[in-house]
């Protein structure tokens, strides 16, 4: 089969197109035949060295596609059932050994890769709306980078959850994709101009909770736009990392709540990967969560996607497509975007 691998760390060109056999699904695993895999900056921290794993490696966290096998000892799927994962390695590939029980099965009538596309940040959105800080009816929050993956669908839910998004974003196409998934105002990253917003927005009380992707750039904003024993949940770094900080400072922002969430502690178990991530699912399914997919590469072109993301032009989720393709073995995984 064809799959992407890493070999050393470093930029995009270090994602290569290569043959390797394909797995044999071992015990308690699923041999899933992927139709896509979901592009994310976690892979880009992976790739780059920012988080070290084991080398060499296929990337890719999150993918969509049918099961064509079973290892002894599988209760949880069948060969046949369409599923989906996130938090899982190896998904830059035609085909994936997988623990079954973290496969998460996607309702009749959605698509393999809109599941894709939805399911990693989908679960992202709702741990941040849902358990970090619980929206409530009439709160105004921030979601940062709010065209992205992860801000479309945070937007969205804070919106179902009767909350009121200010959205930040670089660009006036950006702009326009947040409101489109429902933000009240968005603002460019100009100095003072997010704090002015959200006080508009909440009657000068200042924001309930600020869900920010970005890390070093924003923190200062993000502290100083926060409501008393409000909660900065800054569950990313795109921008770079948050600086050593006094915690005297959450004192004078009002007894702020700062936290570095992850995706992993929030569906340790099965009961709650499948309880998250069919929550997930079913909204898009039923179209109370829109998923906007920005872009698809083949396989081939990871390169290029990798080089997209981490130049901050991309909309919403990009998507490799799995497909077999005439590509050869131990070219370089596509060059990045002129």
């Amino acid at each position: 089969m064809r799959a992407i691998r890493v070999s050393g760390p470093g930029g995009p060109e270090v994602l290569r197109l290569v043959d390797v056999d394909r797995p044999a699904p071992g015990p308690g695993q699923a041999l899933v035949r992927l139709a896509a895999a979901g592009v994310n900056y976690v892979d880009v921290y992976l790739r780059s060295g920012v988080y070290p794993r084991e080398l060499p490696y296929v990337p890719g966290q999150e993918g969509a596609g049918t099961v064509v096998a079973l290892g002894p000892g599988v209760t949880e799927v069948a060969v046949g059932d369409v599923v989906a994962w996130a938090n899982l390695p190896g998904a830059y590939a035609e085909f994936a050994a997988l623990p079954a029980d973290r496969l998460v099965p996607v309702p009749a009538g959605l698509a393999p890769e809109t599941a894709a596309a939805a399911l990693l940040q989908g679960m992202t959105a709702h741990y941040l709306s849902h358990d970090t800080h619980p929206v409530r009816p009439g709160d105004t929050v921030v979601v940062h980078a709010a065209a992205g993956g992860v801000g479309t669908l945070l937007t969205q839910l804070v919106r179902l959850r009767g909350g009121t998004v200010v959205g930040t974003a670089s660009t006036p196409a950006k702009a326009a994709a947040a409101r489109a998934a429902g933000a009240a105002e968005v603002v460019d990253y100009t100095p003072g101009a997010l704090t002015e917003a959200v006080r508009r927005h909440s009657g000068g009380a200042g924001a309930a909770a600020v869900y920010d992707g970005i890390g070093g750039p924003t923190f200062d904003e993000s502290l100083a736009a926060l409501r008393p024993r409000g909660v900065l949940a800054v569950y990313g770094q795109s921008g770079g990392p948050v600086p050593p900080f006094d915690l005297q400072r959450l004192n004078t922002a009002g007894s702020a709540f700062v936290t570095r969430p992850n995706l992993e502690h929030h569906i340790a178990g099965r009961e709650e990967l499948l309880r998250r991530g069919g929550a997930v699912l079913r909204l898009v399914r039923d179209g109370d969560l829109r998923v906007r997919v920005g872009r698809t590469y083949p396989l081939a072109e990871a390169a290029a996607a990798h080089a997209a993301l981490e130049s901050r032009t991309t909309i919403a989720k990009t998507l490799l497509v799995c497909a077999p393709g005439p590509e050869s073995p131990e070219s370089p995984a596509g060059p990045p975007p002129v």
